[in-house]
């Protein structure tokens, strides 16, 4: 089983930026895509960004050019430079890994708050 441990949510005002980092630990023998997404009150969850294990990325379209997602492979860690942030951006940020062991498998961080006040 793997296991995601997310930091670096927290309070902002507009304008500002927050880094969020993620690092996978446990039994399996690669993580293929590691990613964000999130949910705020009342709505869906949804795709912030992916990066693959060869480093390609895929972006939602309201957080382009002003987020950016990268990857340790070595430490098995995702990051989320977050910048230019809206009170839109407030939402839980959960960490997400497509785990591949003797099967593939998606896996889910526990979450963490990402305010960003007027």
């Amino acid at each position: 089983q793997v296991q995601l441990v997310e930091s670096g949510g927290g309070l902002v005002q507009a304008g500002g930026s927050l880094r969020l980092s993620c690092a996978a630990s446990g039994s399996f023998f690669r993580v293929n895509v590691l990613g964000w997404y999130r949910q705020a009150p009342g709505k869906q969850r949804e795709l912030v960004a992916t990066i693959t294990s060869g480093g390609s990325t895929d972006y939602a379209d309201s957080v382009k050019g002003r987020f950016t997602i990268s990857r340790d492979n070595a430490k098995n860690t995702v990051y989320l430079q977050m910048n230019s942030l809206k009170p839109e951006d407030t939402a839980v940020y959960y960490c997400y890994a497509r785990v591949k062991t003797l099967r593939e498998y998606d896996a889910w961080g526990q979450g963490t708050q990402v305010t960003v006040s007027s």
